[in-house]
């Protein structure tokens, strides 16, 4: 379908008008003027058959982007944003749907189409003439699965969309071309002059996308994020040696991301970049327990630890278990999706209210001590039922309450 769709420009245009007119957007050509045009990603998009939950759509005017956006905002009653005010970009948000205006940044369409990020998103629909317009050969860019920069200076203009081709590895199984590789090696340390917030939200389509094992070997070999020596920190696995196979659909999209993120950044990075609190305390949880795996055999592990390492990593356990041996992780993950297991799911039989009440206790570091107790009683199934909870707990206290003289 791909194929046949990119040799016959007629179909194209097909499906860009049917989707205009599907998500109601004729309305908004009345107040373009002419020679404006659509650009960027919702054309590729509709090329490759891509669907998404969010439609975000880029249009070119020649010329007062912001009077046309308040005048569209306006008529429709939706939200306006000005993006930038000295280049004049606009966003209208309209449900779902986001509608970037922006004046062309150069004297000519061509002119402007040459200075985006990637060929493939340089594939212009202009209204006025119903017609498109490839001068960077973006369409058999798409046929070739290639991701293609018209020059370097169109990737250093913006460092971040040096992240957008490792987003685009991930999300669309695209190759990187040759010289593409050559000027993201030359220019990542720029990166770091981009806000900490946009990489932030780059990381996250990396790591989430269909094919991110791809992005982030890729990430990981050109060193995006570190120096020569990073990875080779003993945290840091080699992705490709790993059997990805033993997780289920829904264990990979959950838990993978996580696994990813913490493949490519280390604490620092990730607090650097505005990472979620609960994101960083998760890869401080993998660092630690995989750091104690590698001083200590897990059979050599106490009962205490055991208990430790499941009550902490219960939540994501899939994105740990690529740290054991190879001959305990399908094990573990079998383990861990019974629900009923008290060691993979530490719980209580009873509760602290209940505790409390029946050994006339009160709130206070022996009652947490005491129910962290049970808990694992429970786990090692040496504990069955309510009655015996009760028992071995009023046992506890005789020997583990403060004595008074």
């Amino acid at each position: 379908m791909k194929s046949s769709i990119l040799t016959d420009h007629t179909l194209i245009i097909n499906k860009l008008e049917t989707s205009i007119k599907f998500h109601n957007l004729n309305f908004i050509l009345g107040f373009l003027p002419k020679g404006s045009y659509l650009v960027g990603g919702y054309i590729r998009d509709i090329i490759l058959g891509r669907e998404t939950e969010k439609v975000d759509i880029d249009i070119v005017v020649p010329f007062n982007a912001i009077e046309i956006g308040i005048k569209i905002a306006d008529n429709i009653g939706s939200k306006f944003l000005i993006l930038d005010k000295k280049r004049e970009v606009v966003r209208i948000i309209l449900n779902h749907i986001d509608i970037d205006i922006a004046n062309q940044a150069s004297s000519t369409i061509e002119g402007d189409l040459c200075s985006r990020d990637f060929s493939f998103n340089s594939i212009a629909f202009l209204f006025d003439k119903k017609c498109l317009f490839d001068p960077l050969n973006g369409l058999k860019d798409l046929e070739n699965s290639l991701l293609r920069t018209y020059s370097e200076k169109n990737l250093v203009s913006d460092p971040l969309r040096i992240l957008r081709c490792f987003r685009f590895v991930s999300e669309l199984n695209f190759k990187i071309d040759l010289n593409l590789i050559t000027f993201i090696k030359k220019n990542k340390e720029k990166l770091y002059l981009v806000a900490k917030e946009r990489i932030n939200y780059e990381i996250h389509k990396i790591v989430n996308g269909k094919n991110a094992i791809e992005a982030v070997n890729l990430v990981k070999k050109f060193n995006i994020f570190g120096s020569d020596k990073f990875y080779k920190n003993s945290f840091f696995l080699d992705l490709k040696k790993i059997n990805y196979a033993e997780l289920n659909k829904y264990e990979k999209e959950k838990f993978l991301p996580l696994f990813f993120l913490s493949q490519i950044l280390d604490e620092l990075s990730l607090e650097q970049f505005k990472f979620s609190k609960a994101e960083i305390a998760k890869t401080k949880l993998l660092r630690k327990w995989h750091l104690l795996l590698e001083k200590k055999n897990i059979a050599q592990l106490t009962e205490s630890d055991r208990f430790a390492l499941h009550k902490e990593l219960e939540m994501f356990l899939p994105s740990f278990i690529f740290y054991l041996p190879q001959n305990l992780q399908l094990d573990w993950l079998q383990r861990w999706r019974d629900n009923d297991d008290k060691l993979f799911h530490p719980s209580n039989l009873v509760n602290g209210d209940i505790i409390k009440k029946s050994l006339k206790i009160k709130d206070g570091p022996i009652l947490g001590e005491l129910l962290q107790y049970l808990s694992k009683e429970l786990a090692y199934k040496r504990l069955n039922n309510f009655d015996e909870a009760i028992y071995k707990a009023k046992q506890w206290i005789k020997q583990n309450a403060p004595k008074c003289d």
